[in-house]
């Protein structure tokens, strides 16, 4: 599922002292892209003849080595992706991939358009290139290619799609994105090669006509609910990326089948807005349609995509569940820990990684919200769970990832220094957006374990993964009668949203639950029919009626029939990150509140974006479902 091809935490992989980072004194005084790493991962090659495969003009193509490892002086090392046979000069999987091919070309790209540089119109050139060698008659592409340009089709470990110009893919996507921005660009540079890219997109956009669109209109049945099925690979995040190369086209003119495969793609992915203000997950565009319970950070370019298509088809309802991601979901993603990976929908993945973190961020400044932005911004800058920057200015490097608990990968490859140099180039456009520093603390979603519980039986499944969701902790609680946790205290209601197993059982179980002598609901542990998910049932969370009250450190339930319980969210009212002198809050209470927070300026917006209130911090207003952002 995930499309990343190696684990960017982990025991194995070592990792080094702190190395610091300059920030620009001010938002104007210097740039904080810098593609000086990514150019160190460039190379150039001259594949051989192979059948199938051609590209524009004669001569070396540019590509890019997958990772870089930092070595134990401090420099860093190019390789290749699987095991390294030096025999051969081969690797299990290859040396360059068109998943970063592409999304390198981008940056160049944009790089160009802000800054008129011919050396990035070079090398996006260069790149595009090789992409366009790497697809094949059919409209796919292969996705690997070895140190001497040999294309390897089937990749170990293996690739789905085997071979990976077999079908439709990630890669596929992200060869239209590619296209699609550089047809955009270099139809005012190079009328030669803009038409040669315009062939090829429309080549890829045949295929994605022919492999995935085709079902267009039709749904698929997930744990009950109906989901679209004409997804890239099932995945509106694969699918987001499509989007964005092609709203790229057809603003720049782009065919009308561009323009009806855009429609459609985007039309898919609105449909993927889920819950709302107070249930889960809280208005996000869910990034895989093969499960209810899986939301993940990296890919997730759904909102940016949604609104480059409205934009590009004079479509603005397509804003709307842009809006709700970014307004709705993602101030409660911040104010929970940060831009974590996962939420499976226990907030299980951790790890934070410039994949996801960029997705985010470009998702709020596609659709206005710099305040909050600046918050998702300063991941980078150290307001992170390590407390340490995550991207090097002076040299363009982009850490690989943090881990749970706050260690740093600093290995630095060329998905990390792409969406690193992504964020830099929208963070240089919009100067305006503040530069927040600093260790950020938090009081938001807070997560108790089912098993620490008096009462009921621990279960431990043979797998965590139930192959679309994932059990907390590895566990869960299986309960037919009372059980009791003692939770930590707050000063504000809290929701409370139990981690349940539903089941299409003829005579489901049902919970009710209680704090004290206030009962707090009752859930029937119930779903629709299993569907194309992968496992029967479905792991949510579900909101109670009622809050649990201020102060409160106990919560009961009692079970009719057999419940499995995997753990409890607990939500404030009003959740909050700080960060230096600046406060984000967001809420889900059912009424407007105004608190009392340390800063001059405060700035209220509603669920749908907008600015509602504007004021003193000493009396910052919070609306229902909405969020506030106070400054120093």
């Amino acid at each position: 599922m995930n499309p990343t091809r190696r684990t960017v935490i982990g025991g194995a992989i070592a990792v080094a002292a702190a190395s610091t980072v300059t920030l620009p004194a001010s938002a104007t005084s210097s740039r904080l892209s810098n593609l000086a790493h990514l150019d160190f991962l460039r190379a150039s090659v001259t594949p051989p003849a192979t059948p199938g495969h051609t590209t524009f003009g004669s001569g070396p193509v540019g590509v890019l080595w997958t990772y870089a490892d930092r070595q134990s002086d401090g420099s860093y090392k190019r390789i290749g992706g699987g095991s390294y046979d030096a025999s051969t000069n081969t690797y299990g999987q290859g040396a360059f991939n068109a998943d970063d091919i592409a999304r390198a070309a981008v940056v160049y790209l944009r790089h160009w358009k802000q800054f008129h540089e011919t050396t990035s119109l070079d090398a996006a050139r260069g790149l595009l290139r090789s992409l366009t060698f790497l697809q094949s008659a059919n409209g796919n592409v292969v996705l690997w290619m070895q140190p001497d340009g040999t294309l390897n089709p089937s990749a170990d470990p293996v690739e789905l799609p085997d071979p990976s110009d077999s079908g439709p893919s990630y890669w596929l996507a992200r060869t239209v994105w590619a296209l699609g921005e550089g047809y955009a660009v270099f139809r005012k540079t190079d009328r030669a090669f803009a038409a040669f890219l315009r062939d090829r997109l429309e080549l890829a956009i045949a295929a994605l006509d022919r492999q995935v669109l085709v079902r267009y209109g039709q749904y698929n049945v997930v744990d009950g609910r109906r989901l679209p099925a004409w997804l890239i690979v099932n995945g509106a995040d694969a699918t987001s990326e499509a989007v964005l190369g092609l709203s790229a086209y057809v603003q720049a003119g782009g065919s009308p089948r561009a323009r009806r495969a855009l429609t459609q793609f985007a039309n898919g992915i609105a449909a993927m807005a889920a819950g709302s203000t107070r249930e889960w997950p809280f208005r996000a565009l869910m990034p895989w349609g093969e499960s209810i319970s899986d939301w993940h950070a990296w890919g997730a370019q759904m909102p940016s995509a949604l609104a480059a298509a409205a934009d590009a088809l004079g479509a603005p309802k397509l804003r709307a569940p842009a809006i709700g991601d970014t307004a709705g979901f993602t101030p409660l993603l911040m104010t929970a820990g940060g831009p974590d990976n996962g939420w499976l929908p226990v907030p299980i993945d951790r790890t934070q990684i410039a994949y996801g973190v960029d997705a985010r961020l470009q998702g709020v400044l596609s659709v206005g919200l710099k305040q909050l932005a600046a918050f998702v911004a300063a991941w980078y800058f150290g307001a992170n769970r390590a407390g340490q920057p995550m991207y090097d200015a002076g040299t363009g490097r982009t850490y690989d990832g943090i881990s749970g608990d706050g260690t740093i990968n600093r290995n630095s490859g060329a998905e990390s220094s792409i969406h690193g140099q992504l964020s830099m180039l929208a963070l240089d456009a919009h100067p305006d957006v503040a530069r927040l520093t600093g260790t950020p603390s938090y009081d938001g979603l807070q997560i108790v374990e089912a098993e620490s519980a008096v009462g009921g039986q621990v279960v431990t499944p043979p797998s965590a993964w139930t192959g679309e969701s994932q059990w907390s902790n590895g566990s869960y609680l299986s309960l037919d009668g009372t059980a009791t946790w003692t939770v930590p205290a707050s000063p504000q209601p809290r929701l409370v949203l139990p981690v349940v197993n539903l089941t299409d059982a003829p005579t489901p179980a049902r919970t009710t639950w209680t704090a004290g002598t206030r009962t707090l609901g009752t859930l029937t542990h119930v779903c629709g029919p299993q569907g194309i998910s992968a496992a029967p049932g479905a792991l949510l969370p579900l909101t109670l009626a009622n809050p649990l009250p201020a102060g409160a450190t106990a919560l009961s339930v009692r079970s009719q029939g057999t419940a499995q319980l995997d753990a409890l969210l607990l939500l404030p009212t009003v959740s909050s990150l700080r960060i230096g002198d600046a406060v984000l809050l967001a809420s889900v209470d059912t009424h407007a509140r105004v608190l009392s927070v340390a800063g001059k300026h405060s700035y209220s917006y509603d669920p749908s974006g907008k600015l509602v209130a504007r004021g003193n911090a000493s009396r910052a207003l919070v609306v229902p479902g909405g969020f506030t952002v106070v400054l120093g």
